[in-house]
């Protein structure tokens, strides 16, 4: 595995003003470690990410199952050994008034979810776009393993993701940080 997935804390920044997104994220220390840039009139999603801006070393892959995103399903897979190591299914309807996704083993077997933090504080957001930050959770059974957090700022998108509460490991760290981007990526097309 690549030594960018060995962090507990990443800060993920959506580039503003690009036609497509561009993500990057960075280790606690600031230091640029994945990039990640989205392909534009794509009818199915295929998200590729690098261990840096010139993007010669794939490091992982972030693809749809299918064209239509309402419930979609993505698989995310270890370019190195082209392996799948996991998915992230959204729940459709459930996702309508608070973001719910399954997370998904690499036999799609349901081990946790993500979701957002609390229903009435998604209800707000859902009124007052843009103007409070969003907050996701994602557990393995009743352990809580990821926090994903949204600082207030109203110029530009960026995401806190937190593992460190996941001492044992037990989510990996690739699916996590998929999850950060698929998150970014549809909060993209919402905003």
């Amino acid at each position: 595995m690549h030594s960018a997935f060995s962090f507990d804390k990443y800060l993920l920044k959506r580039q503003v003003f690009a036609l497509a997104g561009k993500f990057r994220f960075y280790d606690p220390s600031g230091k640029l470690v994945l990039f990640s840039e989205q392909k534009m009139f794509k009818m199915r999603e295929d998200i590729r990410v690098y261990s840096d801006e010139s993007k010669t070393q794939e490091v992982l892959m972030i693809k749809a199952r299918q064209i239509m995103d309402f419930s979609a399903a993505y698989d995310v897979v270890d370019s190195a050994t082209d392996q799948k190591v996991g998915a992230l299914r959204r729940k459709g309807l459930a996702s309508i008034l608070r973001d719910e996704w399954e997370v998904l083993d690499v036999s799609d077997n349901v081990i946790g979810k993500l979701f957002e933090d609390s229903m009435g504080m998604a209800m707000l957001r859902r009124f007052l776009s843009g103007l409070i930050p969003q907050n996701y959770d994602i557990t393995l059974g009743t352990d809580r393993v990821a926090d994903l957090k949204q600082p207030f700022n109203p110029f530009s998108y960026q995401l806190e993701v937190d593992f460190s509460m996941d001492i044992s490991k037990r989510l990996d760290r690739r699916l996590g940080l998929a999850a950060g981007i698929l998150l970014a990526a549809v909060e993209g097309r919402q905003s």
